[in-house]
């Protein structure tokens, strides 16, 4: 599995997800009791959760991302790793005060995920997901413009480094060669259909942001 392989390459450090950390904390209630997190990897936004929440159930499929989670979250107890497929696991029905997912949902069928994740919040509770869209237009074109340049300068701030180590930089590579991606406009119009009211925003860095508040139970 290519995560089993970037696992243990994959540190803690800035990156183009953890960039947008703060702004997706900022997006989640104060404090909840119990949050899911669907695709944790090594576990750095679930510790983050952690902070301001009872309870986080964090999901990965690959052993090693879990694995190496729960060894680097010893001072967090509160958050329980599990080794699941998203596309099997049974989300429970209305249980979770937020729902988020990171770099996650375009390797999973969105239409049927979107629906599992919102079944699972409370009424009234909110879904945070960041990931990544396939470029199209010029306006993208020159997003990227923009964003090549001030990636480099931003990495070379956090990590004192222009680029990531060469080893993790061939494992991303191997991987990405049978990402895909669902066009903006894709993921715009089943959020109309399934989460009506989700705001829906292009980031910066090759990312977009969903966030949607369950309505409360009439």
């Amino acid at each position: 599995m290519d995560f089993d392989r970037i696992a243990p390459l994959a540190g803690d450090g800035w990156n183009h997800n953890s960039h947008y950390h703060t702004y997706l904390l900022r997006r989640l209630p104060d404090r909840c009791a119990e949050v899911l997190e669907v695709g944790c990897g090594t576990g750095t936004f679930a510790r983050l959760l952690a902070e301001r929440t009872d309870r986080v159930l964090a999901l990965d499929l690959s052993p090693e991302m879990v694995r190496i989670a729960k060894e680097r979250s010893t001072q967090h107890p509160n958050i329980d790793y599990q080794v699941a497929d998203a596309r099997l696991w049974p989300f429970p029905y209305e249980r979770f005060d937020a729902v988020t997912s990171i770099a996650t949902l375009h390797h999973l069928p969105l239409e049927p995920m979107l629906a599992r994740m919102s079944g699972a919040l409370k009424p009234g509770g909110t879904l945070v997901v960041l990931d990544l869209f396939e470029s199209h237009g010029f306006g993208d074109i020159l997003r990227s413009a923009v964003a090549l340049p001030l990636s480099t300068v931003w990495r070379l701030y956090e990590q004192g480094r222009l680029r990531p180590p060469k080893e993790l930089r061939d494992a991303w590579d191997r991987h990405c060669h049978h990402d895909t991606f669902l066009p903006f406009s894709r993921i715009r119009h089943v959020c109309v259909e399934l989460l009506p009211g989700a705001v829906l925003r292009k980031h910066l860095l090759w990312r977009y942001s969903l966030v949607w508040q369950k309505p409360l139970a009439r």
